[in-house]
């Protein structure tokens, strides 16, 4: 992309990144807050998400905009921590005002890492409002092992036994006046490919972990029906833009940017993952939708690609960084 000129994910004004993660446990989540609200859409292809909100996201809603998104692990049990959040900006005057109060629109998505840590130890809503206190008070988001991406693996089609370690990550460009990122928690049962060299860089390893299987053909290597597949998936992602759009046009924008997840995960958006990706609008910058759809293709592929080389060993499960194949 040597059209395009990066810049830090932090760079982005109108939007505050706070993290949390239970390291002990391996978990984490990261919330993305604008306090003036921001017009945002949601687009779902994994058939086994774990969501709160999502119905605002539609076109047809009411509400025009959010005020912040959560991607949390914990699975299902990890979507009380949106609570903590909404304590924390309801506090801050922060939300919808119905007369009585204020009432902040919060959106969260989940990814399973029950089996990474401790699987009793969750996100939750002390966790949900000490990450919107350091969005506010002390911006903290990094790649790798933090946040969201905690307890973030790949390669999960033959079980935890020989899968990798992921993480979080983020790529950000600048063109002209128009700025666009994406923020991901890859925690994919399929494989990590370099979008553009083809080259595997995270995955399903081999038994002795010396080198790496291909999940694709072990899946085609039969077409029989599996009834109960390794059901502990999801990638995660956020597009940031500051120009402006409708939340019609933002989901369209969402849609293009899975691209960026089918060029660089195989498998995905199957049965088993949960993948989702939300985009949002903090900005008044005029520019062209498919541009901008196109370009978030892009940059979700490498930020996939900084979550697993940003990744720390962890847990038992070998990093890219680390692997020497």
């Amino acid at each position: 992309m040597n059209y395009l000129h990066e810049i830090p994910v932090t760079d982005i004004e109108g939007i505050r990144i706070g993290q949390v993660e239970n390291t002990g446990a391996g978990t984490g989540l990261t919330v993305l807050i604008n306090e003036n609200g921001m017009s945002a859409g949601l687009d779902v292809r994994g058939g086994g998400p774990a969501s709160r909100e999502s119905e605002l996201l539609k076109p047809l809603a009411a509400a025009q905009v959010i005020h912040a998104i959560v991607l949390s692990g914990g699975s299902a049990f990890g979507l009380g921590a949106a609570n903590g959040v909404m304590r924390y900006l309801e506090e801050h005057g922060v939300g919808f005002d119905v007369g009585v109060t204020k009432v902040p629109l919060v959106v969260q998505s989940d990814l399973f890492d029950l089996t990474v840590g401790d699987p009793f130890v969750r996100p939750d809503a002390a966790m949900g409002y000490e990450a919107a206190r350091l969005a506010f008070e002390a911006p903290n988001y990094r790649d790798g092992n933090f946040g969201a991406g905690c307890g973030a693996t790949v390669g999960k089609f033959g079980g935890m036994e020989t899968c990798m370690k992921s993480g979080i990550g983020s790529y950000a460009i600048q063109i002209g006046g128009l700025q666009l990122a994406a923020v991901v928690a890859v925690n994919a049962i399929g494989d990590v490919y370099d979008w553009r060299t083809g080259q595997k860089a995270a995955g399903l390893l081999t038994p002795d972990k010396t080198g790496f299987r291909d999940t694709m053909e072990l899946l085609t290597g039969s077409i029989d029906v599996v009834d109960n597949r390794f059901v502990e998936n999801t990638t995660l992602g956020v597009i940031i833009t500051n120009a402006q759009f409708s939340k019609s046009q933002l989901c369209k924008i969402a849609g293009m940017a899975h691209d960026g997840y089918a060029r660089s995960i195989r498998p995905v958006h199957t049965s088993v993952d949960g993948d989702s990706i939300y985009a949002v609008s903090v900005g008044t910058v005029s520019a062209d939708q498919d541009l901008v759809g196109s370009l978030a293709a892009e940059v979700m592929s490498e930020a996939i690609l900084r979550a697993v080389f940003s990744a720390e060993s962890a847990y038992g499960f070998p990093a890219a960084k680390d692997l020497k194949l």
